[in-house]
């Protein structure tokens, strides 16, 4: 008599769900091939896929321990003692999640008006100006005592971590280890694991409170904590430096980082430019040249008029010379410093624009399906769900999983390239445009 497949098949299933987290992103992916293997209904790869899992996480469990009790080592070669120690690592098993989190960063796989387009909208652009005044007195106190204004703290918080709403839910310690243990820079994650045993031991943190960012940052504005340890400042003044229930600390802490980083007070980031037709000369946010070199290129500002005398600037150009042009000096450098990524530092960029109440772009992005942003891409949820679309019964604007495996859906029966994208021509789609 065959094997029951479909038993099988099940079977498979429920055990990968019920996989320890001793597992990486290296393991995730063989057991994925093998599951759908056993979705085929094949009953060989089912027996395969036990026997590989029974295995794999026994060594992948092994293998986890052995790197924890080496960094527990690191951390007390480097001042972190035995109580820390235990409680912030005692049976502590690694996050599988923040491995595949690691592969997938929008900064860098995300088309940049996609990217913008959820971070620079009306809603952030109200919310940031509702924030200013708020908290102006900790801002002017930021601005004083570091020299970057306010608009630019208050742009950075925005886009880190929506205003405080999202800090990230993830225990940083867990992802960290995680990370040293089995991403792919194994070295810089050992350094910021040992630095988030150091502020729990120093008491910055409440422990229960001490969660973040796949990548172990943390608070307001997502700090890492070696740049916690850096950098950060008690704004508020009550004996203690705490990005996670100080709003002020956490603004004067990103104050502080910036000047490290080169902010120059009283500067701009930079300026959108127009570009003399044909445009083949240099380009490049760390190319810079003074003013005078660019005018002489025939570069001016958006609305036509002439460069300032003054200072030096790089040309970018995010989306190619067909897109939007900037000129952007060393404050641009220290915001990019944040996170490393030239749409981020964008987004930080127009976003303390728009709430120093200037215009947005002017120039359009070279794309004829233009991203959503985050009403509209709850809009876009809402109206997948009413086509049975199974999204946990949350429209909340974060394109996550199951959102664009939704999209694909829809776009193959609409007859859409299926590319999972949430943009203009999904929406008018779904509205029956």
């Amino acid at each position: 008599m065959p094997p029951d497949r479909e038993a099988m098949r099940v079977g498979c299933q429920r055990g990968l769900a019920a996989l320890p987290h001793d597992r990486n992103l290296v393991f995730d992916r063989k057991v994925n091939a093998l599951l759908n293997d056993a979705r085929a209904r094949r009953p060989s790869a089912c027996l395969a896929f036990c026997l590989f899992l029974l295995a794999a996480t026994q060594a992948s469990a092994a293998s986890f321990s052995d790197c924890l009790g080496g960094l527990r080592g690191a951390a007390q070669a480097s001042g972190v003692d035995a109580a820390t120690l235990h409680r912030a690592t005692s049976g502590l098993a690694p996050n599988p999640e923040v491995l595949a989190l690691a592969e997938v960063q929008p900064e860098f796989k995300t088309p940049i008006w996609d990217y913008l387009a959820g971070l620079v909208d009306e809603e952030r652009v109200s919310d940031g100006r509702a924030m200013m005044a708020r908290w102006g007195q900790a801002l002017a106190l930021a601005q004083s005592r570091f020299g970057v204004d306010e608009a630019t703290l208050t742009a950075v918080w925005g886009v880190e971590s929506d205003f405080g709403r999202s800090f990230g839910t993830r225990p940083v310690v867990q992802s960290l280890a995680t990370l040293a243990c089995g991403g792919r820079r194994q070295a810089y994650f050992r350094q910021e694991f040992i630095a988030a045993l150091k502020i729990i031991q120093h008491g910055d943190v409440d422990p229960t409170q001490f969660n973040g960012s796949w990548a172990g940052a943390f608070g307001h504005t997502q700090f890492m904590p070696s740049t916690f340890l850096r950098v950060a400042v008690d704004l508020d003044g009550d004996g203690r430096k705490d990005i996670i229930n100080s709003v002020p600390d956490a603004l004067g802490s990103t104050a502080a980082y910036l000047r490290k980083s080169g902010w120059a007070a009283g500067g701009v980031w930079g300026f959108e430019v127009r570009l003399p037709e044909h445009y083949a000369g240099p380009s490049g946010r760390t190319r810079k040249e003074p003013m005078g070199a660019w005018a002489a290129r025939g570069v001016t500002r958006i609305d036509g008029q002439p460069l300032p005398g003054g200072g030096s600037a790089g040309l970018l150009l995010p989306a190619g010379p067909n897109g939007p042009a900037f000129l952007v000096t060393r404050n641009f450098d220290a915001i990019y410093s944040y996170n490393a990524a030239e749409s981020y530092a964008l987004a930080i960029a127009l976003l303390s624009d728009r709430l120093r109440g200037r215009h947005g772009l002017v120039a359009a992005w070279p794309t004829n399906d233009p991203g959503l942003s985050r009403a509209d891409r709850r809009e876009m949820q809402t109206l997948l769900m009413r086509r049975g679309y199974d999204l946990d019964g949350k429209a909340d604007g974060v394109i996550g999983t199951k959102t664009k495996q939704a999209i694909v859906d829809f776009q193959s029966r609409s007859g859409m390239s299926p590319n999972g994208r949430a943009c203009a021509s999904v929406l008018a789609a779904l509205r029956g445009k």
